[in-house]
């Protein structure tokens, strides 16, 4: 016999992905210099006819000719041959990275990894109005992911690694390594543990060093000093964030909807990433602020320098671009548009308010509020576009406008969309991405809260044909030989017993099975769900010290599982107050009981509701076997009711509860359903979840009691 235990974490194991998650920050680190550099040295040789291998040269006075159409052409031909070798390269790719995570176990290919940072280069090179956060994204993760495929490590570990590497690449494109940590938290790892975050952080925390190394320690956004005016501002910040939430909607919206174009064009794919090229090149000609990634014009908005005119012009102008570029399926990122366009529309806000005169407040600031509310809406990430406008920024003052302009926009554009820009394309392929964080039952929830501790045992020695009848009337899917000691001998399938054409004389020590694999009952049930899987087998007996103290199945592990059961709303202290105030004279109730009837927490309950004209009807769900107890418990309990004046009325139900409820409501309607349990662990109804299944199927107000047998007599 096995028993299975609570497995401890390896602090070997942790100190081996925290060694690779470094080398792995400093990989991406270095690549992510390595894009910024061919971005400036492509953008310098196409559209400038110089050379540049040091910062992005700004495009926003790039002098309109025909060679930015010809090099948007050219770049866009290269980025489709590219597709066709490696096809992930479309778009912005975060969406591959977390299909990767959700169904190929952290696998990502060797070529996306080459291709993605190489044809995104040549896209942003040749005027394409995308960032690069994307494409180091998806590099750092790709490269996280091949070190998890060349290494010996559980597709959990990968998981870690890929998204460690995803977050370096962040971390050393901005410097900005918090948000790279939450970024990949809630876009990538879906998870929270000390052994996730540990390795996140360190490769994190060396592409941040890689970054001040290689492009200086300094904010990304200069933001002009400002006085930060409390709370007489926050309802115009309130505001701002709400209008973000509504900008968010149209950002992600127009985006499906151009996406929706393409997918519906006759245009063979090949040829999507020129149309798109043309659009852009075009709108560049006009706007030449809405090519490349606009980092030079986010700073002359947050500085002021931008009259609202020109704030309009360069919103729309990368809207359209955008939306038109990426739905084409070129090669870049989503982020610098996104925060361009969201400064711009804070900017234009504050130009605004400033011109009806409810106040003179700062461009820069609401500006840098802005970014952070419509980047967290778009996402769904609004923690970690908090965090990240912090560390782009360093400006503390605009921290607490920041917060409540970011959740109130996440507000609005969660009311209004099903998807983010991340989830929609996974949402098509069927892929469901889980947005929130939330404790997993199997890991808090021990096999002793669960277990069945009343057992249908056998004995070793019984013959066949002496339990044959017993298993077949009965319900469970397998029988525990428990010995005179209280201990599993053995265990035996219902299946087999029935199944198998065994001599009825035989034992059943001689059928069952011996190898027993039982669990503790401090074990968690992530554990047990393991045990079952890994055995398979769908009965776990449960043993402490040697006894047989109960048993734990599948069902029971799901129905642990019950989230409905989190979100349903429990009466506060006041209720029982409050339902004394509001009983109506002449309100009709069902009482649902068996062994409790008559017992005292059913009989509190029945006399807060005994008011004047009250109606009690007593159904008794009953198996055929126990009718005479049960119609002796009935009485017992109209006797009661009786005492307490109020009229009262009873019958035998069905033996199934649910059943005998239904069929009671059909033939006098209730108010309100009482339904009185054994405690947990001595209740089957509780096994079955019946209170949940009475509230889902009912459509009356059904209140549970757990209670306890009435004293004999």
């Amino acid at each position: 016999m096995t028993t299975a235990g609570r497995p401890s974490p390896s602090p070997r194991r942790l100190l081996f992905l925290v060694l690779v998650a470094a080398v792995i920050g400093g990989v991406a680190g270095g690549a992510a210099y390595l894009l910024v550099r061919l971005i400036a040295l492509i953008t310098g040789l196409a559209l400038l006819g110089e050379w540049h291998w040091g910062e992005i040269p700004p495009l926003s006075d790039l002098e309109p000719s025909p060679r930015l159409v010809i090099a948007a052409l050219l770049g866009a031909t290269v980025v489709s041959v590219m597709a066709r070798w490696a096809p992930q390269i479309r778009g912005h790719g975060i969406p591959e990275a977390m299909e990767a995570v959700l169904r190929r176990q952290s696998r990502v290919s060797p070529r996306t990894g080459l291709a993605k940072p190489t044809s995104a280069a040549i896209a942003i090179g040749t005027g394409a109005p995308f960032g690069a956060e994307g494409p180091v994204i998806v590099t750092g993760g790709a490269v996280g992911s091949i070190v998890g495929q060349v290494l010996d490590v559980t597709p959990s570990e990968r998981k870690i690694l890929l998204a460690s590497g995803a977050a370096a690449g962040m971390a050393a494109t901005f410097g900005a390594p918090l948000a790279s940590v939450l970024l990949a938290i809630e876009l990538l790892l879906f998870e929270f543990s000390m052994r996730s975050l540990i390795p996140l952080v360190v490769a994190s925390s060396v592409a941040g060093g890689v970054h001040s190394l290689v492009f200086g320690t300094g904010p990304l956004f200069t933001v002009p000093s400002h006085e930060y005016a409390g709370l007489s501002r926050f309802p115009l910040y309130a505001v701002l964030g709400l209008a973000c939430g509504l900008l968010a909607v149209v950002i992600s919206t127009g985006l499906f909807r151009a996406e929706a174009l393409f997918r519906s064009s006759r245009l063979p794919q090949f040829w999507h990433p020129l149309v798109g090229a043309v659009v852009f090149a075009a709108i560049g000609l006009v706007e030449p602020r809405s090519l490349g990634v606009g980092y030079d014009v986010v700073d002359d908005v947050l500085a002021g320098e931008l009259a609202a005119g020109a704030l309009a012009s360069v919103l729309l102008a990368k809207m359209v671009s955008w939306w038109v570029a990426l739905a084409s399926g070129t090669s870049g990122g989503t982020l610098a548009p996104i925060l361009l366009m969201s400064a711009a529309f804070g900017g234009l806000f504050a130009a605004g308010v400033n011109d009806l005169g409810i106040g003179d407040v700062p461009i820069g600031a609401f500006a840098v509020v802005a970014m952070a509310a419509t980047f967290g809406a778009a996402t769904r990430a609004p923690f970690t576009a908090i965090v990240f406008m912090f560390e782009l920024t360093r400006d503390f003052d605009v921290v607490l406008p920041l917060m409540l302009a970011s959740v109130l926009a996440a507000l609005v554009c969660t009311s209004l969309t099903r998807e983010s820009v991340f989830t929609e394309k996974l949402s098509r392929r069927n892929i469901r991405v889980g947005g929130e964080l939330r404790v997993d039952p199997l890991r808090t929830t021990a096999v002793v809260d669960v277990m069945n501790r009343v057992v249908d045992t056998l004995v070793p020695d019984a013959t066949v044909a002496e339990v044959l009848d017993r298993v077949g009337r009965g319900g469970r899917g397998a029988y525990p030989l428990m010995d005179d000691d209280g201990r599993c001998a053995g265990i035996v399938s219902r299946r087999d017993l029935l199944a198998q054409q065994y001599d009825r004389d035989t034992k059943l020590i001689d059928v069952a099975s011996t190898d027993v694999v039982t669990i503790d009952p401090d074990a968690s049930l992530s554990d047990a769900l393991r045990v079952m899987v890994n055995e398979d087998i769908s009965h776990l007996p449960v043993v402490e010290d040697g006894l047989l103290v109960g048993i734990c199945t599948r069902a029971d592990i799901l129905r642990s599982r019950d989230e409905l059961a989190l979100e349903r709303v429990e009466p506060g202290w006041l209720a029982p107050t409050l339902r004394r105030l509001d009983r109506r004279p002449g309100a009709s109730y069902l009482v649902v009981a068996n062994r409790t009837l008559g017992g005292g927490a059913l009989m509190e309950r029945v006399r807060e509701r005994a008011t004047e004209g009250a109606r009690f009807h007593v159904v008794v769900p009953a198996a055929d076997g126990d009718l005479a107890g049960a119609r002796a418990r009935l009485e017992r309990q109209l006797g009661a009711l009786a005492d307490l004046g109020v009229e009262a009325s009873g019958e035998i139900g069905p033996a199934d509860p649910l059943d005998a409820v239904r069929e009671a409501l059909r033939k006098q309607p209730a108010d309100e359903v009482l339904l009185s349990t054994l405690p947990p662990g001595a209740s089957r109804w509780l096994r079955h979840d019946l209170p949940s299944r009475a509230r889902r199927t009912l459509g009356v107000p059904v209140v549970h009691v757990p209670g306890d047998e009435p004293p004999a007599g």
